[in-house]
């Protein structure tokens, strides 16, 4: 019997690598929502709770944050050399267990000691390993691969702001945490156990090897890695900060829950379209106007009242977050390739990330300095600028091409740009 009409059989390396990407889906977007976007929501009530200062509760969140910066480094040098599963599963378990020790906190000590433990877990399981799995895995087509995937994760706050604000209606914080610690464990300890079980492909050559010790001191990298920060503390300063903006305008929490919970909505719309914008918008281009983007929207922020255009303006927020995120996880495999990719992207990560942990207490500072959140939001655009303008410096004057192992063979060089 023909096989003429038949339709083309998918290899099984295929079925692999869905399942690698469902199970990366799954899990970012359960850790994610856990792990940062229910802090948000609960930090008034755990104030109120607990008669800790909230710049004191929103420090022990900030230490997570630093906390996963310095770890991602470590982890970024391990996955390019072992691949993700032992390490992301290690972070699975750890993550729902310092969330446990979170919730019972007796002392702010504690609380902050449970959040440095959390930090850890964020390192090994939030974006940057992700990425560094998928670039690797899915070789010259991991960019559809990266954007699916933020797809998905960049529906974790829609999902789990509006859960954690009703779970926090009928119960105490540290009771929610620990619902939300159960939810963690029971998706993601199986899913990366098993879901990353999948051998890890070597490297591939670069025809133009270079140390990425090299790379991370060149001006290009470092530009880029000071624009990355600049704009990420304007644009995640917004989201701790948004609920004590709108409830100082009148507004109630679960309003701007929900709020936040349709950013959501516009980063997932925002990576829509991002393989459109990268065939349409060269890389320096693009990089300056996501950081512009990031730098209207904060501002725009501190200049609107109603809750209709906040909401326009958090929706559009997310919007180009959602672009920005894709922006970092291919700026080193569009300017230096992948053969470093988790060791370069650790680097990069790792200020990116202290930028998102000081941008919630810079924001609070600021706003107690300034008499308010909307001077912050006003002065935190122009941050947004100032990276716009950085971002402009961020590309390397020769741009590398890269071969797997199979094709190691075929001359390729260097390409300017």
């Amino acid at each position: 019997m023909s096989d003429a009409g038949a339709a083309p059989r998918r290899s099984p390396s295929d079925a692999g690598l869905r399942r690698v990407l469902v199970t990366l889906c799954l899990t970012q977007i359960t850790s994610w929502g856990v792990l940062y976007y229910a802090f948000p929501v609960l930090s008034v009530q755990i104030t109120a709770s607990t008669g800790w200062s909230p710049p004191a509760v929103t420090a022990a969140f900030s230490a997570a944050l630093v906390t996963s910066a310095l770890v991602g480094v470590g982890v970024g040098r391990r996955l390019d050399r072992h691949g993700p599963h032992a390490v992301m599963t290690a972070g699975a378990v750890l993550g729902p267990a310092s969330l446990v020790a979170v919730a019972f906190s007796p002392t702010l000590a504690w609380f902050i000691a449970a959040w440095v433990a959390v930090g850890v877990a964020m390192g090994a399981v939030l974006y940057p390993p992700a990425f560094a799995a998928l670039t690797r895995w899915y070789g010259p087509r991991h960019v559809g691969a990266l954007t699916i995937l933020t797809l998905v994760a960049g529906l974790a706050s829609t999902v789990f702001a509006p859960l954690t604000a009703a779970l926090a209606s009928v119960m105490d914080w540290r009771t929610t945490y620990l619902v939300l610690a159960a939810i963690l464990a029971a998706v993601t300890v199986p899913a990366h156990l098993i879901g990353l079980r999948r051998p890890w492909p070597p490297a591939p050559q670069r025809r133009t090897a270079e140390p990425a010790t090299r790379t991370a001191r060149s001006r290009p990298f470092v530009a880029l890695t000071m624009a990355f920060a600049l704009a990420t503390c304007a644009s995640y300063a917004v989201i701790v900060n948004l609920i004590p903006l709108m409830t100082e305008r009148g507004i109630s929490t679960n309003a701007a829950a929900l709020a936040l919970g349709l950013g959501g909505v516009g980063q997932v719309v925002g990576r829509l379209g991002y393989r459109s914008l990268v065939r349409r918008v060269g890389v320096r281009s693009r990089t300056a106007l996501v950081f512009s983007g990031i730098a209207v929207t904060t501002t725009l922020l501190g200049v609107f009242t109603s809750l209709a255009a906040l909401i326009a303006v958090v929706v559009l927020g997310g919007f180009v977050r959602g672009i920005m995120t894709l922006l970092q996880a291919t700026a080193v495999t569009e300017r230096w390739g992948a053969t470093h990719y988790g060791h370069l992207s650790g680097m990069i990560a790792a200020p990116v990330t202290l930028a998102t942990a000081a941008g919630p207490w810079i924001g609070a500072v600021l706003a107690d300095l300034l008499n308010g959140y909307v001077p912050m939001f006003l002065l935190l655009g122009s941050v947004g600028i100032l990276a716009a303008l950085i971002g402009l410096a961020t590309m390397p004057a020769r741009v590398h091409t890269e071969v797997s192992a199979p094709d190691a063979a075929r001359p390729r060089g260097p390409v300017t740009r």
